[in-house]
């Protein structure tokens, strides 16, 4: 099995060493279009391989995607961050030119991969690639859900002084500060987080999980790649091991939810056929509001997408 990366920056070069630690294909790609950039990592990466105790080979290449060829698993990372001064049409406009542009060489070299979309906004890019990719939903969709997860039970486990891996909690909605995290789905080894965490503590650990990038943006200056991309190669593995995980991933809609033609983060089952199955969790009148609001966003932002007439 072959995952290939597109983008060797920071989120992507960590996906790649990641997946290739964690030892579930036989072979990463990692792609750029600097020269030396992917093969100097790569390199690196292949180094600690012994060090590390995996055997997955990993491959640095620049601009050429017949290394690619025959990838069960592609993970998109390429784009721009946001710049001073730079709209969010803007961004919209110079990332999905790139996206679209990734995706045609991919499916060119790859037309049975499925497709993993981290660039940003990743709603509207995960988007960009289905209407370039001209493959099944199931096989083109995005990572965030399971970032914003990770976020919001990593910040419960600093309050309650435990173990991250006890929490489980679920995220729906864009990526963004309209995500939906769900208090009545959230539990510690199977306690409801409200009987352990006051009202007042949990609305500050929501909020501070809804711009958990921006604040790492304002501490150092760049967006975040170690969890990230450890989402995205988590995402993979379900993939490749066939695990059938159940994950909040940014599938798109067609009736799920009530809702249709928009990509959202709902729980899935994810396997060897991509998304496998969209699960629908009962949601109280205030939850469905959030996520009609959470929605409604989204719509603005494919909105912009649409207006470039990209795929006209």
């Amino acid at each position: 099995m072959k995952v290939s990366v597109i983008g060797a920056g920071n989120v992507g070069s960590t996906v790649a060493n990641v997946v290739a630690q964690r030892n579930f294909c036989k072979e990463v790609v990692l792609l750029d279009i600097k020269e030396g950039v992917s093969e100097g990592k790569s390199l690196d990466m292949w180094e600690a391989s012994p060090i590390g105790m995996y055997s997955t080979r990993i491959t640095g290449v620049t601009n050429d995607y017949t290394a690619t060829a025959g990838s069960a698993v592609t993970i998109i990372t390429s784009g721009i961050p946001r710049k001073p001064g730079m709209s969010r049409d803007d961004l919209i406009g110079t990332n999905a030119k790139i996206v679209k542009s990734v995706t045609e060489q991919v499916v060119k070299h790859s037309p049975d991969t499925i497709i993993i979309v981290v660039a940003n906004p990743l709603d509207v890019m995960t988007y960009c690639a289905y209407l370039t990719a001209g493959l099944p939903s199931n096989r083109v969709f995005g990572m965030a859900g399971i970032l914003d997860t990770a976020r919001y039970r990593s910040f419960l486990a600093l309050e309650l002084g435990i173990s991250p891996t006890d929490i489980n909690a679920l995220l729906m909605g864009g990526h963004g500060d309209t995500m939906v995290p769900l208090l009545r789905y959230t539990n510690v080894a199977g306690i409801p987080i409200t009987e352990l965490v006051s009202k007042e503590r949990l609305d500050a650990i929501v909020q501070r999980t809804k711009t958990g990038g921006g604040e790492i943006v304002k501490l150092m200056g760049t967006s975040a790649w170690y969890a990230p991309g450890a989402a995205a190669a988590q995402m993979a593995e379900a993939i490749i091991k066939d695990e059938k995980r159940v994950f909040p991933v940014c599938a798109w809609l067609d009736g799920d939810y009530g809702m249709k033609d928009i990509y959202l983060g709902v729980p899935v089952i994810l396997g060897k056929g991509g998304i496998e199955k969209i699960i629908e969790v009962d949601l109280n009148e205030e939850e469905k509001g959030m996520l009609e609001t959470s929605a409604g966003h989204v719509r603005g932002v494919m909105s912009v997408l649409d207006d470039m007439k990209l795929f006209a």
